[in-house]
């Protein structure tokens, strides 16, 4: 199967199956399926988003681009589950408050670290979701929709270079668009903004071991035991 998904006009939407594990198997697919801001669907991206089989999306965005750029999911697909829930504090002034002058290479560490609270509200949203391909995204599909596919990808034991390419991925499927996008902004600036180092994912996995793996850590943000195995079960069947 075709790891970008073809849903107009989403840059990237990928579907999270057919990665290599630690212990020779691959990721299931049409479970777990990242991408950037569907706002940006079509007509028919929305009909393509439904055929592919999409139960449940989880929003990631916060309460301002949500209201600025509303999801066309609950009203063109009332059938699908639609949960928005902002991963990185309530608001974006928050944000970077906390964040400020983060290396992208150590950003997912300081997530891990500072927003425990609203991760579990995530991960906990995707654990309770019914069995079917699940939808997560935020604007650009690329650090908070990539934290959360990095996450569940090293609970389905990925092989951690498949964790770092697909983290990676999002800059190249972004680039051409973005630089088009923003004509009237420095090309330098766009590209950095969209820059997702391998490193940080690899730094990511560091922070999952010295917490005592990645079990532990969900743990420890307050996941119950039923809930880790479930978010497993997405990837590993």
């Amino acid at each position: 199967m075709k790891r970008l998904l073809q849903f107009p006009n989403l840059l990237n939407a990928r579907d999270l199956g057919g990665y290599p594990t630690v212990d020779g198997a691959q990721t299931s697919w049409r479970s777990l399926v990242r991408a950037d801001d569907l706002a940006q669907l079509t007509a028919e991206g929305v009909r393509a988003l439904a055929d592919y089989g999409v139960q449940t999306v989880v929003d990631l965005r916060w309460p301002e681009e949500a209201a600025l750029h509303p999801s066309p999911v609950p009203a063109a697909l009332p059938q699908v589950r639609y949960e928005r829930i902002s991963l990185l504090t309530h608001t974006e002034d928050e944000w970077r408050l906390r964040s400020r002058d983060v290396a992208k290479e150590l950003w997912k560490c300081v997530v891990l670290e500072h927003v425990r609270v609203e991760l579990h509200h995530v991960l906990s949203a995707i654990a309770a979701a019914p069995a079917g391909p699940l939808l997560f995204h935020c604007v650009a599909g690329k650090d908070r929709t990539g934290l959360i596919a990095a996450l569940l990808l090293a609970l389905a034991d990925a092989q951690p270079q498949a964790i770092a390419r697909d983290y990676a991925m999002s800059s190249a499927n972004l680039r051409d668009a973005y630089l088009k996008r923003y004509a009237e902004a420095d090309p330098q600036r766009i590209l950095e903004a969209l820059h997702c180092p391998e490193d940080g994912a690899y730094n990511m996995l560091q922070f999952l071991a010295d917490a005592g793996g990645v079990r532990a850590y969900l743990a420890q943000i307050g996941l119950k035991e039923d809930e880790i195995e479930r978010l497993r079960r997405r990837l590993r069947g």
